[in-house]
């Protein structure tokens, strides 16, 4: 068993709360710009005194509805400035947040509902409100829908004129540190999903720890900070992300995709840092070398790449060669500089959490002068528990353990955690509450890992998603997965074999990056035509040959198919956070799987 503890750089007083930044600097900067706001296509400047204004109001509206403190309030919608407002005056009034994944299926938002017991509901569109209404006979708490582009939005806001500003203050600060935020219901990858409640507390000390730690240099360490927020807010990174910048008194801007059309806005607002998953990292990479294919400049993009990594590596070791400084210096005007324009041309740092990024992406990108910073963390732990720091960051690892955190390493390899960012417990849910923690307090992840003698953790796998072959040999998927998946062809992988004689593997194609292929190998025909041609079969073995490189030949990929859709969060396959649901991906593929083992 080893245990690792960071020294705490944050208190958190028992009168603390979530609001207190934001209505505090209403009062002594109310013209500093605190979000910008998209409107017809252009980003527009939200002032202190605007946003408070915006919240205020809608406070007083649910103090004159009827919401009451520890009143639980629902919201269904994607990533918007309505959503970080109505997030701020639940808050404000002492009532908590119950967030649902716009993509949440009725089964899903019917049990977050009832679970939850909420009094009222906020949702984006008229689609989302007809899914709020057809399980609204399944909780019988709910009152009120309320839709943010609809007039009853608008309307809502005048609602509380009534209440003066000396009662919204009362029932602000009548809310304590410890008092509920937020439930937030895990994605639900391994059944039901579990409510995780989590404090103003929670909250709080993880913002602060960061900002004291190791988001220093980035969210104080320069002028006018800001960040693009494209993740869902449902989802308990976002939402950490959307706390912290607040409280660092940064400027949020909101953009409700994580699609194509996103890099395009990174080059428009011009972040200073960005909060993204791999997935998105991937996609950049992916279309600058495409696109560098195309222009039949792919020899060079490769060479610029493997140059970028091994200057990363080097700069690991303190030891840069001149030959390798010099063609740096080559590709930096050639190539580095016009992948950094496309991420806006002012951010130098990006945090990414939700899985592992992969030890090449993470060289690549720094070695271009944009560090990738890799953290960890669960709902259950309010986001990250560990992250690395611009000054302290191996790539490969999730970093050391936040300010006023400590991890250990069970003696069967699992991560368990200790802090004031760890949830309460489950709702409505004593016995997995209990589970949850050891008799001395720590939390159980479920996750399995390792910490060097500088305390760094690195994942290797989830206990409950080991593979146990036929032979008795167990395997951590993640390893291979994440290396397959950072070919430019591939979407998502799979691996499996629980109990069969070998270890083998789904995967599917990236439509975008397929087209690019396609076209450079004169194919016809989509994915599902050709999901065994040659070729192709070829260059997914390519990245499978990669892959196996990283373990042991028992623990080796001896097959894999091609499969002619994707994993998606719409299909039920994905979580919001685009985590693969093994369980269902295992069910409606399984005649996939029984012909791969076939004789």
């Amino acid at each position: 068993m080893r245990e690792y503890s960071s020294p705490a750089k944050a208190e958190i007083s028992d009168d603390a709360r979530l609001t207190d930044t934001l209505y505090a600097r209403a009062a002594g900067e109310p013209s500093a710009v605190a979000a910008r706001q998209q409107e017809s296509g252009q980003w527009r400047d939200v002032t202190v005194a605007e946003l408070h204004g915006d919240i205020a109001a809608y406070a007083k509206a649910l103090i004159n509805a009827g919401i009451g403190h520890g009143d639980r309030v629902a919201l269904l919608s994607r990533t918007r400035y309505e959503w970080t407002v109505v997030d701020y005056a639940i808050w404000s009034v002492g009532a908590v947040t119950v967030p649902i994944y716009e993509t949440s299926s009725a089964e899903q938002i019917e049990w977050i509902l009832s679970d939850s017991a909420a009094k009222a509901v906020f949702v984006e569109s008229q689609a989302h409100a007809e899914r709020i209404t057809s399980v609204r006979d399944k909780a019988p708490e709910l009152k009120e829908i309320w839709r943010f582009d609809g007039p009853e939005f608008a309307e809502l806001r005048d609602t509380g004129s009534g209440v003066s500003d000396e009662d919204l203050e009362e029932r602000r600060t009548a809310v304590k540190a410890d008092d509920l935020a937020t439930l937030i219901y895990t994605s639900g990858t391994t059944g039901r999903p579990k409510g995780c409640q989590l404090t103003h507390r929670n909250f709080l000390f993880i913002a602060h720890s960061a900002l004291e730690g190791p988001a220093k240099r980035v969210l104080r360490g320069r002028e006018n900070p800001s960040t693009l927020l494209f993740l869902p807010l449902a989802h308990v990174f976002a939402r950490f992300v959307q706390v912290m910048v607040i409280e660092a008194k940064a400027t949020l801007g909101h953009y409700p995709s994580t699609g194509p059309d996103l890099i395009e806005q990174f080059s428009v607002f011009k972040p200073t840092f960005l909060l993204a998953v791999p997935r998105v990292f991937e996609k950049v990479y992916t279309k600058a070398e495409q696109k560098a294919t195309a222009e039949g400049k792919g020899k060079i993009f490769a060479a610029a790449a493997d140059t970028a990594i091994a200057y990363s590596q080097a700069l690991a070791t303190g030891r840069i060669p001149l030959t390798l400084k010099l063609k740096h210096a080559l590709f930096a005007k050639l190539v580095y500089g016009k992948l950094l324009a496309a991420l806006g041309g002012n951010a130098e740092y990006a945090v990414s959490g939700g899985s592992a990024l992969g030890a090449r992406l993470g060289h690549f990108f720094r070695g271009i002068g944009f560090t990738i910073i890799e953290g960890y963390g669960l709902t259950e732990t309010t986001a990250p528990t560990s992250v690395n720091s611009p000054e302290f960051n191996k790539i490969g690892t999730v970093g050391q353990p936040m300010p006023g955190t400590t991890i250990r390493i069970a003696e069967d390899g699992e991560i368990l955690l200790k802090g004031d960012h760890i949830m309460v417990g489950y709702w409505n849910n004593e016995k997995a509450s209990q589970e949850a923690f050891t008799e001395d307090g720590f939390y159980r992840t479920g996750d399995l890992g390792s910490l060097d003698d500088d305390g760094f953790l690195s994942i290797t796998g989830r206990k409950k998603e080991i593979i146990v072959t036929a032979g008795g040999k167990n395997v951590a998927p993640a390893v291979l997965e994440d290396r397959i998946r950072a070919h430019a062809l591939v979407s998502q992988c799979m691996v499996v074999g629980d109990n069969r004689k070998f270890i083998a593997a789904l995967v599917t194609i990236d439509p975008e990056s397929f087209e690019q292929w396609k076209a450079a190998n004169k194919k016809t025909g989509g994915i599902p035509e050709l999901t065994e041609d040659p070729d192709l079969v070829a260059a997914i073995q390519e990245a499978v040959d990669h892959a196996n490189q990283a373990v042991s030949k028992a623990e080796a990929i001896k097959k894999f198919k091609i499969l002619p859709s994707d994993f998606t969060e719409e299909s039920g396959q994905m979580t919001a956070s685009l985590k693969v649901k093994r369980h269902v991906v295992n069910k409606e593929w399984s005649k996939e799987i029984e012909e791969i083992y076939a004789g």
